[in-house]
């Protein structure tokens, strides 16, 4: 059994398979369910928590999880079937692949966080900072959290 809370909500879990639960699941927010599904499946495979060819956890098992809809968790997991960070073993389910850790470091270093620099650039320009005192907030950032 797995309990986990999120704004201050207890949820109890009853699947038993799944050794350490970490939901960021924002239902009022803007980005749908399905894509944090995605992402929130993308994050457990960077941290190790699903391995090349391990089994990710079935769309009931995550409609359970997180209290939603088992199509829409299938859409999440689809969604990585399509990118081939998961394949399709028929009736078994979906598996990590052996590219899939890889393939979510560059998605993420391409897209999320060119993003997030942009949006840091433009708002540093707004506050009119100067490019060195920019890039020292970021160094500072980085090395609060240990970066190398």
């Amino acid at each position: 059994m797995h309990f986990f809370t999120h704004r201050n909500i207890l949820h109890y879990n009853t699947n038993a398979l799944y050794k350490e639960v970490s939901p960021i699941l924002n239902v009022d927010g803007t980005k749908p369910i399905y894509i944090q599904i995605a992402e929130w499946l993308e994050t457990e495979i960077l941290s190790d928590r699903f391995a090349t060819d391990e089994k990710v956890l079935s769309q009931y098992q995550l409609a359970e999880m997180f209290n939603i809809n088992p199509a829409t968790a299938a859409k999440g997991l689809n969604i990585l079937a399509d990118e081939n960070i998961l394949y399709k073993k028929r009736g078994l389910g979906m598996f990590v692949t052996n590219t899939a850790k890889e393939s979510i470091l560059n998605k993420r270093k391409n897209q999320t966080l060119k993003g997030l620099v942009q949006e840091i650039v433009v708002e540093g320009s707004r506050l009119q900072m100067e490019e060195d005192e920019l890039i020292e907030m970021i160094r500072h950032a980085f090395r609060e959290i240990g970066g190398k």
